[in-house]
Protein backbone atom coordinates (compact mmCIF):
# COMPACT_ATOMS: atom_id res chain seq x y z
CA UNK A 1 0.00 0.00 0.00
CA UNK A 2 2.48 2.39 0.68
CA UNK A 3 4.08 1.60 -2.96
CA UNK A 4 1.43 2.42 -4.23
CA UNK A 5 1.19 5.61 -2.10
CA UNK A 6 4.75 6.44 -3.13
CA UNK A 7 3.60 6.24 -7.52
CA UNK A 8 0.32 8.09 -6.65
CA UNK A 9 3.04 11.25 -5.41
CA UNK A 10 5.17 10.61 -8.18
CA UNK A 11 2.33 10.85 -10.84
CA UNK A 12 1.19 13.66 -9.24
CA UNK A 13 4.78 15.81 -9.52
CA UNK A 14 5.08 14.79 -13.32
CA UNK A 15 3.20 16.92 -14.57
CA UNK A 16 6.16 19.39 -13.53
CA UNK A 17 8.43 18.07 -16.00
CA UNK A 18 5.64 17.24 -18.74
CA UNK A 19 7.37 19.83 -21.10
CA UNK A 20 10.54 17.99 -21.18
CA UNK A 21 9.44 14.98 -23.86
CA UNK A 22 8.13 17.50 -26.10
CA UNK A 23 11.63 19.32 -25.50
CA UNK A 24 13.42 16.69 -26.40
CA UNK A 25 11.43 15.87 -29.92
CA UNK A 26 12.20 19.23 -30.53
CA UNK A 27 15.59 19.47 -30.43
CA UNK A 28 15.71 15.76 -32.56
CA UNK A 29 13.38 17.22 -35.43
CA UNK A 30 14.83 21.05 -35.62
CA UNK A 31 18.61 19.72 -37.19
CA UNK A 32 16.62 17.25 -39.18
CA UNK A 33 14.83 19.71 -40.94
CA UNK A 34 17.31 22.95 -40.88
CA UNK A 35 19.90 20.99 -42.38
CA UNK A 36 17.21 19.29 -45.38
CA UNK A 37 16.07 22.96 -45.87
CA UNK A 38 19.32 24.44 -45.69
CA UNK A 39 20.96 22.23 -48.60
CA UNK A 40 17.92 23.09 -50.69
CA UNK A 41 18.83 26.26 -50.74
CA UNK A 42 21.50 28.91 -52.53
CA UNK A 43 23.01 29.39 -49.33
CA UNK A 44 26.17 27.96 -49.64
CA UNK A 45 26.78 29.26 -52.98
CA UNK A 46 28.81 31.90 -52.94
CA UNK A 47 27.94 33.35 -56.42
CA UNK A 48 24.28 33.95 -54.89
CA UNK A 49 23.70 36.40 -52.26
CA UNK A 50 20.44 38.39 -50.80
CA UNK A 51 17.25 37.41 -50.12
CA UNK A 52 17.94 34.50 -53.57
CA UNK A 53 20.43 32.19 -51.56
CA UNK A 54 17.51 31.85 -49.90
CA UNK A 55 15.67 30.59 -52.86
CA UNK A 56 15.63 26.66 -53.93
CA UNK A 57 18.48 25.68 -55.76
CA UNK A 58 17.94 25.13 -59.57
CA UNK A 59 18.95 21.53 -59.48
CA UNK A 60 16.32 20.59 -56.80
CA UNK A 61 14.14 23.05 -58.73
CA UNK A 62 14.30 20.72 -61.62
CA UNK A 63 14.28 17.40 -59.29
CA UNK A 64 10.64 18.20 -58.51
CA UNK A 65 9.95 18.76 -61.95
CA UNK A 66 11.58 15.93 -63.87
CA UNK A 67 9.59 12.68 -64.79
CA UNK A 68 12.07 10.97 -66.10
CA UNK A 69 14.94 10.96 -63.15
CA UNK A 70 13.15 13.61 -60.62
CA UNK A 71 9.29 13.53 -58.49
CA UNK A 72 7.72 15.08 -62.03
CA UNK A 73 5.62 17.27 -59.58
CA UNK A 74 3.59 20.30 -61.26
CA UNK A 75 5.00 23.72 -60.36
CA UNK A 76 8.09 22.76 -59.41
CA UNK A 77 9.29 25.70 -58.97
CA UNK A 78 6.87 26.80 -56.29
CA UNK A 79 6.58 23.23 -54.47
CA UNK A 80 10.36 23.08 -54.30
CA UNK A 81 10.64 26.64 -52.47
CA UNK A 82 7.65 25.97 -50.53
CA UNK A 83 9.20 22.59 -49.48
CA UNK A 84 12.64 24.41 -48.20
CA UNK A 85 11.33 27.36 -46.78
CA UNK A 86 9.27 25.44 -44.65
CA UNK A 87 11.92 22.67 -43.63
CA UNK A 88 14.42 24.87 -42.99
CA UNK A 89 12.82 28.08 -41.15
CA UNK A 90 10.27 25.40 -39.71
CA UNK A 91 13.32 23.49 -38.13
CA UNK A 92 14.54 26.98 -36.64
CA UNK A 93 10.46 27.10 -34.94
CA UNK A 94 11.06 24.11 -33.86
CA UNK A 95 13.83 24.81 -32.31
CA UNK A 96 13.05 27.53 -30.08
CA UNK A 97 9.53 25.90 -29.74
CA UNK A 98 7.83 29.00 -31.31
CA UNK A 99 4.14 28.62 -33.53
CA UNK A 100 4.59 24.90 -32.99
CA UNK A 101 1.61 23.22 -33.62
CA UNK A 102 1.40 25.47 -36.83
CA UNK A 103 4.37 24.25 -38.18
CA UNK A 104 4.07 20.97 -37.29
CA UNK A 105 1.42 20.86 -40.13
CA UNK A 106 3.38 21.63 -43.13
CA UNK A 107 6.34 19.46 -42.13
CA UNK A 108 3.97 16.78 -41.65
CA UNK A 109 3.00 17.17 -45.42
CA UNK A 110 6.49 17.66 -46.42
CA UNK A 111 7.03 13.73 -44.77
CA UNK A 112 3.33 12.43 -46.55
CA UNK A 113 4.88 13.89 -49.99
CA UNK A 114 8.45 12.81 -48.97
CA UNK A 115 7.44 9.16 -48.27
CA UNK A 116 4.79 8.64 -51.01
CA UNK A 117 6.83 9.91 -53.78
CA UNK A 118 10.58 9.39 -53.01
CA UNK A 119 10.23 6.22 -50.44
CA UNK A 120 7.87 4.04 -50.87
CA UNK A 121 8.81 1.93 -53.62
CA UNK A 122 11.30 1.34 -51.46
CA UNK A 123 9.26 -0.50 -48.62
CA UNK A 124 9.85 -0.04 -44.86
CA UNK A 125 13.58 -0.29 -44.07
CA UNK A 126 15.56 2.82 -43.96
CA UNK A 127 18.76 0.20 -44.46
CA UNK A 128 17.86 -3.25 -45.09
CA UNK A 129 18.49 -5.25 -42.12
CA UNK A 130 21.10 -8.15 -42.62
CA UNK A 131 19.87 -10.95 -39.81
CA UNK A 132 16.09 -11.95 -40.39
CA UNK A 133 16.06 -13.77 -36.99
CA UNK A 134 16.13 -9.77 -35.31
CA UNK A 135 14.05 -7.82 -37.61
CA UNK A 136 11.50 -6.28 -37.28
CA UNK A 137 9.81 -8.29 -39.93
CA UNK A 138 9.77 -11.45 -38.47
CA UNK A 139 7.20 -10.38 -35.77
CA UNK A 140 5.04 -9.04 -38.76
CA UNK A 141 6.11 -12.15 -40.17
CA UNK A 142 4.49 -14.01 -37.12
CA UNK A 143 0.77 -12.02 -37.22
CA UNK A 144 0.64 -12.99 -40.84
CA UNK A 145 1.36 -9.87 -42.33
CA UNK A 146 1.63 -9.75 -45.92
CA UNK A 147 5.38 -9.02 -47.65
CA UNK A 148 6.52 -9.63 -44.48
CA UNK A 149 8.37 -13.25 -45.58
CA UNK A 150 9.70 -11.20 -48.34
CA UNK A 151 11.42 -9.12 -46.54
CA UNK A 152 12.88 -11.30 -44.47
CA UNK A 153 14.19 -12.87 -47.53
CA UNK A 154 15.17 -9.79 -48.65
CA UNK A 155 17.62 -9.34 -45.24
CA UNK A 156 18.90 -13.43 -46.13
CA UNK A 157 20.48 -11.45 -50.00
CA UNK A 158 21.22 -8.46 -48.67
CA UNK A 159 23.71 -10.40 -46.10
CA UNK A 160 25.14 -12.73 -48.37
CA UNK A 161 25.88 -9.12 -50.88
CA UNK A 162 27.44 -7.53 -47.61
CA UNK A 163 29.28 -10.76 -46.82
CA UNK A 164 30.64 -10.47 -50.72
CA UNK A 165 31.57 -6.76 -50.19
CA UNK A 166 33.55 -7.58 -47.07
CA UNK A 167 35.06 -10.88 -48.79
CA UNK A 168 36.58 -7.90 -51.68
CA UNK A 169 37.54 -5.60 -49.04
CA UNK A 170 39.73 -7.35 -46.77
CA UNK A 171 41.47 -9.28 -50.10
CA UNK A 172 42.34 -6.33 -52.03
CA UNK A 173 41.35 -2.89 -49.41
CA UNK A 174 42.34 -1.68 -46.35
CA UNK A 175 39.81 -2.73 -43.86
CA UNK A 176 41.00 -1.22 -40.76
CA UNK A 177 41.05 2.51 -43.03
CA UNK A 178 37.55 1.63 -44.58
CA UNK A 179 36.01 0.23 -41.31
CA UNK A 180 37.62 3.14 -38.94
CA UNK A 181 34.24 5.45 -39.49
CA UNK A 182 31.78 2.74 -39.48
CA UNK A 183 30.42 -0.56 -40.87
CA UNK A 184 29.28 -1.00 -44.56
CA UNK A 185 25.52 -1.52 -44.79
CA UNK A 186 22.76 -1.83 -47.79
CA UNK A 187 20.92 1.44 -48.22
CA UNK A 188 17.26 0.50 -48.62
CA UNK A 189 15.98 4.28 -48.42
CA UNK A 190 12.21 2.96 -47.44
CA UNK A 191 9.98 5.13 -45.60
CA UNK A 192 10.85 4.56 -42.05
CA UNK A 193 12.50 8.07 -41.57
CA UNK A 194 9.66 9.97 -42.72
CA UNK A 195 6.97 8.27 -41.02
CA UNK A 196 9.24 8.63 -37.80
CA UNK A 197 9.61 11.95 -38.25
CA UNK A 198 5.62 12.47 -39.22
CA UNK A 199 4.87 10.74 -35.83
CA UNK A 200 6.77 13.00 -33.75
CA UNK A 201 5.79 16.04 -35.82
CA UNK A 202 1.92 14.50 -34.82
CA UNK A 203 2.48 14.12 -31.51
CA UNK A 204 3.87 17.87 -31.08
CA UNK A 205 0.72 19.02 -32.25
CA UNK A 206 -1.24 17.45 -30.05
CA UNK A 207 0.97 18.13 -27.00
CA UNK A 208 2.26 21.15 -28.00
CA UNK A 209 5.70 22.85 -27.74
CA UNK A 210 6.29 21.81 -23.93
CA UNK A 211 5.32 23.82 -20.82
CA UNK A 212 8.61 25.84 -19.59
CA UNK A 213 10.49 24.91 -22.68
CA UNK A 214 9.50 26.98 -25.54
CA UNK A 215 8.51 30.23 -26.89
CA UNK A 216 4.89 28.86 -27.24
CA UNK A 217 4.61 28.53 -23.51
CA UNK A 218 5.55 31.80 -22.36
CA UNK A 219 3.62 33.62 -25.14
CA UNK A 220 0.21 31.90 -23.98
CA UNK A 221 0.99 32.64 -20.28
CA UNK A 222 1.44 36.19 -21.41
CA UNK A 223 -1.86 36.33 -23.11
CA UNK A 224 -3.61 34.45 -20.69
CA UNK A 225 -2.60 37.07 -18.41
CA UNK A 226 -3.67 40.17 -20.53
CA UNK A 227 -7.08 38.32 -20.84
CA UNK A 228 -7.54 38.21 -17.18
CA UNK A 229 -6.12 41.58 -16.57
CA UNK A 230 -9.06 43.07 -19.46
CA UNK A 231 -11.51 41.24 -17.57
CA UNK A 232 -10.36 42.10 -14.12
CA UNK A 233 -10.96 45.90 -15.84
CA UNK A 234 -14.46 45.21 -17.25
Amino acid sequence: MKLFTLYQDLLKKLPVFDGVPALLIRLYLAPVFIIAGYSKTQLGNPDVTGLASLAADPNIVAWFGNADWGLGLPFPALLANLATWTEFFGGWLLLFGLLTRLVSIPLMFTMVVAATSVHLDNGWFAITPTNPDTSPAKVLSWVGIEGSQQSLENSLEAKKRLDRMREIIDDNGNPDWLYEKGNIVVLNNGIEFATTYFIMLLALFFIGAGRFTSVDYFLSRSIAAKERHRELLT
